[in-house]
């Protein structure tokens, strides 16, 4: 790893490609794999990551909005792009840059069949998403009949796959509403199968559905989290690599007395002489307020070191007494000590928030090939 001269989000790319072939040796060898890029990589880079992971093999890119799967397609990707949460607004551009859209309600359904007509499109891919209790998107399996009904006699669209969500993966105390899920998903498939007289690919699993629930592949399976390094259990956290490495600088270091204050509404007040050390980032740059007031620590030259008073929007100050360095030190964030995951845990939050919520003006460095 580099020393950080300023702010940086470091990104190791060999570090992703562990967790890839991991990820993949959890399942068959006839399994396909979808890789979630959507949210900038979750907060490290959307274009490289996926330039990565194509050249990698990946079969599939799943993405949130068609602005996403646009940027990907103008750096060159060439990999089948889903696109999870489409709006009609944007119908035509997703075709115009072949990408796949999720169909996940009535209304989606005709006026995408609508816009695929008015563009002359014949069998163009497409994927229905069903609700199996996630209750975000998604039709219900008694829409299966409808959306034979809407299809009949129609070439516009080509429906590839049959897809839905799970719950609670993660949670085995939930084992039985997540198998209640795999149930009901593999139910819907075979209802649609026999109406639509051909059979989609069927895909189910998340990160810790991959894990927990291997039986339930199907044909391909979708990972996020699990590509930037965590498995939301200890066990699989292990045996996977942070991908992300958030790294500063010690800009200013003070000595307080004691009761001295510091930082906004003087939330912080000294017990004793102490020595802080101001950083420039901030909750602009997604490390929030609630990380502040000593519940969070950073390391500075291997060393904890408590975030003191509230965050600033570009600075955090934090408590150095004790600790030898000097001003222009590199403090890591989070890397690997503490991860991304324990960092967020402090907070009462969770990785996926965290990482995907550094800010954009925070540089983006690389290792790896």
């Amino acid at each position: 790893m580099s020393k950080a001269t300023e702010t940086v989000l470091e990104i190791d790319l060999d570090a992703l490609a562990h967790n890839y072939r991991f990820l993949r040796s959890r399942i068959g060898s006839e399994t396909q794999f979808m890789g979630v890029v959507k949210a900038f990589a979750y907060g490290n880079d959307m274009l490289r990551i996926a330039l990565k992971l194509e050249a990698l093999g990946i079969d599939y890119f799943a993405v949130a909005y068609v602005k996403e799967g646009v940027a990907l397609r103008n750096a060159g990707v060439k990999t089948p792009i889903l696109v999870l949460h489409p709006q009609p607004s944007n119908f035509s551009e997703l075709i115009a840059y072949g990408l796949e859209p999720s169909l996940y309600s009535p209304r989606i359904l005709r006026e995408f069949l609508e816009t695929a007509k008015e563009l002359g499109q014949t069998d163009y891919p497409t994927h229905l998403k069903f609700n199996t209790g996630l209750n975000r998107l998604g039709f219900w399996e008694n829409d299966v009949d409808h959306i034979a009904g809407a299809l009949k006699g129609r070439d516009e669209i080509k429906i590839c796959s049959v897809f839905s969500h799970l719950a609670a993966s993660e949670d085995l105390r939930e084992r039985e509403f997540t198998l209640g899920q795999i149930t009901s998903f593999r139910k819907i498939a075979e209802a649609l199968d026999e109406k639509l007289g051909h059979s989609p690919f069927r895909h189910l699993l998340n990160t810790s559905g991959i894990i927990n629930y291997p039986e339930a592949q199907f044909n391909m399976v979708r990972s996020g989290i699990g590509l930037y390094g965590f498995g939301n259990e200890a066990e699989i956290d292990a045996q996977l690599k942070p991908v992300a490495t958030l790294k500063t600088i010690i800009s200013q270091i003070h000595k307080i007395e004691p009761a001295e204050s510091v930082g906004y509404n003087r939330a912080y007040s000294s017990e004793g002489y102490r020595t802080i050390a101001t950083l420039p980032l901030g909750h602009a740059d997604g490390i929030s307020r609630q990380y502040g007031n000593g519940k969070t620590y950073v390391t500075v030259g291997g060393e904890k070191a408590c975030i003191i008073g509230n965050v600033c929007m570009d600075m955090i100050m934090i408590d150095i007494s004790g600790i030898e360095c000097r001003e222009g030190d590199e403090v890591v964030i989070f890397g690997k000590n503490p991860t991304a995951e324990a960092f967020a845990a402090t907070a009462g939050t969770i990785s996926y928030e965290l990482i995907a919520s550094i800010s954009q003006r925070v540089k983006r460095t690389f290792i790896g090939v």
